[in-house]
């Protein structure tokens, strides 16, 4: 089975966020964000799919998540491309 690690965006009254996670259905857990049902850091937001990696387990994907978490250059780099295109 395959899985996916994404980055979310938002800006919003605190400023820009990111948010990196891991799902096997990308669609259902942006929208789970949304509604406030995904995580607790995630919520009261409103969030755009910045970035998705497919990749062909769900090990791989938790493990490429761990390493996105950690890389906060790729993250803000992401962050500014869509603060950009907002503007």
């Amino acid at each position: 089975m395959c899985g996916f690690v994404y980055i979310l965006g938002s800006i919003g009254v605190g400023g820009p966020r990111t948010y990196v996670g891991w799902t096997v259905d990308l669609d259902v857990r942006l929208a789970a964000h949304n509604s406030g049902r995904g995580a607790k850091s995630t919520r009261g937001r409103t969030w755009t799919l910045l970035y998705a990696e497919r990749l062909d387990s769900r090990n791989e994907a938790m493990s490429r998540e761990w390493h996105l978490k950690r890389d906060r250059k790729l993250r803000k780099a992401v962050l500014v491309t869509m603060t950009e295109g907002a503007a």
